[in-house]
């Protein structure tokens, strides 16, 4: 990114007046993997190696050639012959990749076949990734065929603290932890530090306390009055202040807003089917409307588990009711979809593949779908478990209603819903629908003209004539699976037909047969009669009948109370966004190659409380975020940091950067862009069905807009640069916990974009506009608007250099006065949220 003159002067006067701590905007850090990368290498890369590698390059093979072998991690970056066939982040020098993209004629590999492109896409993905890799060097751990019988101890797994079902601790208080706690959760804390000759930090200042409280619980700033009567409410009673300033927050519209956006990290939330064709999905908004509404109206998780998976099969006491539930299960439909894949049943189970993965570890941090291909080489779960959830998933319809054409060989209907809901985009005139007729007439009648012309130059023995002809005849249908994908989105009034991404029942339910290596062409004779994880026992599983799918008999067995894992996982997650670590760090894998709990107690204390809470969101929230323990400042303390360096037993507050949403947001706050009314649909929506890079262009989709960040379009491999930036979740995974990277482009972007510009010009005009107001409290103002505090006397001397330095660089350049101190006051605001302070919550 270049920078512009007033990014360079800013730059300049940011040095001089040291306005911003040292080192502190343009710090390089790598981000090390996190176990949603090694998790894409066991769904993505291991199977495709076993698949099609194994053969001629592993131990178990029936030849080794070229002196390769790629079935441990070591061999693989060692290479054979040629040199290494994989260099972590660097795809040139990666000779795998160059075989399999088949970039060098004498290096194709597989030799007889080129691997379909979401493959070696995945595998470039990987590469760039650092390659990570769990394998090991051991001939046992790498067989190429593995079992598809039942070889694991299922009782001996049981034994793993994640499949115990959470008994209530008793409290450890003490007197010394009476003095301090809050509430129930704080002895935990304080006990456990106190056993490692560790205490809690001070309490955060009331300022700092709130300005976290506020993002936390509606991703915003506070306002600067809520701000003062907080820090005065506090003085008196910091019990009472907190408690009501959370309950202030969970009865916004933006705690849903904010809270929901959690869970589509988790859901994979995406507008597009990504992968090589990138199918625009029109109704997605839905589903993402459902969440945050879902947050905003607190309802029990179980009930929000269950629509999720089932909703098609609940019973609805209204229209409206029965159409939320049936959006709900967009949850299942919301995954990547390859939709140029030729082979039916491949596409079934890749799909179907997903929608486990997805279920078991959004639901249960239980990764099953790492025994598509073999038993789990971790944890209990056999291949014939994988394949009994299959049974279920292949019993149902997924619907996500992608434009047909030559290349999208799996375009499907959407959901129909009850009459009454919005719309995606505006109405059609009568006018506008008979030109769509028109247009749709006409691509026919030229599709059968150049058919009958291919007919006619294959009879003349014309074959240039044949193969011209069948070239158009691809773009003619494209034109015309388009125009009718846009026709059935109206009545033929022109209204808008309310659809949405959702299943349902096939209508002919079966089990599944268990394919060796989860290869659709290698099918045993064996199925999996339907059914759920053997070492996760409920004890009131309920039995799935032969003429249904089973899906709601697995949302059953997931909301049981008996169920040991989905209460600990929520809870887990919601202390993760409130703390920023969970209890359980590996937040998606609460199997044996996951962390261990912390505070196991705590955790089980949550989760039972959780139920005894009829499962409230909002009540866990507001239990977590009022004891003592959230109070807590991030004082560094030497002594402590040599005793627990990581903060495990969380003896501070964690320093957190605000996500990618919150830190637009914010801008767009203390700037007055920010539109808080929620738009109708989205960008996508009003955009219809189409294909990323083909008939839809980047230009079409990154359109200006001042709503919150939850509603900007969400499109695979093309998010707005201000989330993808700021470390925004990948939607083509589960993202239970993003990765936090500190990089240049992340200070350029703050300092130059013309996001950046627009706004601090936007905050200039509110001051000035308020000037009489506020007056030589214009830097006080905008201090407050910013860090919700005060400047302290340094600041001010510091501003006050600032302007100056800045004055005279400019007026140096030419620039009119009047024209300088603007800019000096619009750089000023650039200054405060281009500072680590307005990234940070401390």
């Amino acid at each position: 990114m270049k920078l512009s003159f007033r990014a360079l002067v800013l730059l300049a006067c940011f040095s001089a007046s040291g306005l911003l701590a040292q080192g502190e905007t343009m710090t390089l850090s790598a981000a090390e993997p996190g176990d949603e990368q090694t998790l894409f290498f066991e769904k993505e890369i291991r199977p495709a190696l076993i698949k099609h590698c194994y053969q001629c390059h592993s131990k178990e093979g029936d030849k080794i050639k070229g002196g390769l072998l790629l079935d441990t991690r070591d061999a693989t970056h060692q290479g054979g012959d040629s040199g290494p066939a994989v260099v972590p982040g660097n795809l040139n020098e990666s000779l795998l990749y160059t075989a399999i993209a088949y970039e060098d004629t004498s290096l194709e590999m597989p030799p007889k076949y080129k691997l379909d492109d979401d493959t070696i896409a995945a595998f470039r993905k990987w590469i760039e990734m650092g390659a990570p890799d769990p394998r090991v060097e051991s001939k046992d751990e790498e067989r190429p065929v593995q079992s598809y019988t039942n070889t694991i101890d299922i009782e001996e797994g049981k034994k793993h603290w994640a499949y115990q079902v959470p008994m209530k601790p008793t409290v450890p208080e003490t007197e010394a932890s009476r003095k301090w706690a809050s509430n129930e959760i704080d002895h935990f804390l304080f006990t456990r530090l106190a056993e490692e000759g560790l205490e809690p930090a001070p309490d955060a200042d009331a300022f700092a306390l709130y300005r976290r409280l506020s993002f936390d619980l509606i991703g915003l700033p506070p306002r600067i009055k809520a701000s003062l009567a907080f820090a005065e409410a506090y003085a008196e009673d910091p019990d009472a202040a907190v408690a009501e300033a959370v309950d202030r927050f969970l009865a916004t519209e933006q705690f849903g807003e904010r809270w929901g956006r959690h869970w589509l990290d988790v859901a994979r939330y995406a507008e597009s089917s990504g992968k090589e064709l990138n199918a625009l999905f029109p109704e997605a908004w839905r589903y993402r409307d459902y969440v945050i509404d879902s947050f905003n109206r607190d309802k029990p998780f179980d009930q929000f588990i269950t629509e999720q998976i089932a909703g098609d099969l609940l019973e609805a006491d209204s229209p409206e009711q029965q159409g939320e539930q049936l959006i709900a299960t967009g949850f299942l439909a919301m995954g990547t979809k390859g939709l140029n894949e030729q082979n039916t049943r491949q596409f079934r189970f890749d799909v179907v593949d997903e929608q486990i993965d997805t279920t078991t570890q959004a639901f249960l941090a239980t990764t099953v779908s790492c025994a598509r291909c073999h038993d789990h080489k971790f944890d209990p779960i056999p291949m014939s478990d994988y394949y009994s959830m299959a049974g279920i998933f292949l019993s149902s319809e997924t619907l996500f209603g992608t434009a047909r054409n030559q290349q999208n060989r799996r375009a499907t209907e959407l959901v129909s819903l009850p009459a009454g809901f919005p719309a995606g985009g505006p109405d059609k005139s009568l006018a506008e629908m008979i030109d769509l007729e028109f247009r749709a007439q006409e691509t026919r009648d030229e599709y059968t003209a150049v058919i009958e012309e291919a007919r006619q130059a294959r009879q003349a023995g014309d074959s240039d004539a044949v193969t011209r002809a069948r070239i158009r005849t691809i773009g003619i249908a494209n034109r015309l699976g388009a125009t009718e994908a846009q026709l059935a989105l109206y009545d033929d009034e022109g209204r808008r037909i309310p659809r949405a991404m959702g299943v349902r029942e096939s209508g002919d339910p079966f089990d599944s047969q268990i394919l060796i290596r989860g290869e659709e062409d290698n099918a045993t004779e064996e199925r999996a009669p339907r059914g759920f994880v053997q070492v996760i026992r409920t004890n009131d599983e309920q039995p799935i009948p032969d003429d249904e799918s089973g899906r709601l008999q697995l949302a059953q067995w997931i909301v049981s109370p008996e169920n040991p894992l989905t209460a600990r996982v929520f809870v887990n997650r919601t202390w993760l966004w409130l703390f920023g670590e969970g209890i359980v760090r590996s937040v998606d894998n609460f199997g044996t190659t996951g962390d261990a709990p912390t505070h196991p107690e705590l955790l089980d204390f949550l989760a039972v409380r959780f139920h005894e809470h009829e499962l409230s969101v909002k009540d866990l929230i507001r239990e977590i975020a009022t004891s003592r323990a959230y109070r807590m400042s991030s004082t560094y303390r030497e002594d402590f940091f040599v005793k627990d360096p990581e903060n495990r037993l969380l003896w501070r507050a964690h320093p957190r950067r605000l996500d990618a949403e919150s830190i637009r947001d914010a801008v767009l706050a203390i700037s007055g862009r920010l539109e808080l009314d929620p738009p109708s649909g989205s960008v996508i929506s009003r955009i219809g069905n189409g294909y990323v890079g083909r008939n839809v262009s980047e230009e079409q989709i990154d359109t200006e807009s001042n709503h919150r960040s939850v509603y900007l379009p969400i499109v695979r491999d093309l998010l707005p640069e201000s989330l993808h930036l700021f470390d925004f979740a990948d939607p083509n995974l589960i993202s239970g916990k993003r990765e936090v990277t500190t990089v240049p482009s992340q200070a350029l972007y703050l300092m130059n974009s013309e996001f950046a510009l627009q706004s601090a010009d936007a905050m200039t005009r509110l001051l000035i506009e308020d000037w009489e107001l506020r007056g030589p409290r214009l830097g006080s103002t905008a201090f407050f608007l910013a860090y919700s505090r005060p400047p302290t006397e340094e600041e001010k001397r510091k501003t006050s250099a600032y302007f100056t330095r800045f004055h005279e660089v400019a007026t140096s350049s030419g620039i009119d006065p009047e024209q300088a101190r603007l800019l000096a006051l619009s750089s000023f605001c650039q200054a405060l949220f281009s500072s680590a302070e307005f990234r940070y919550l401390h």
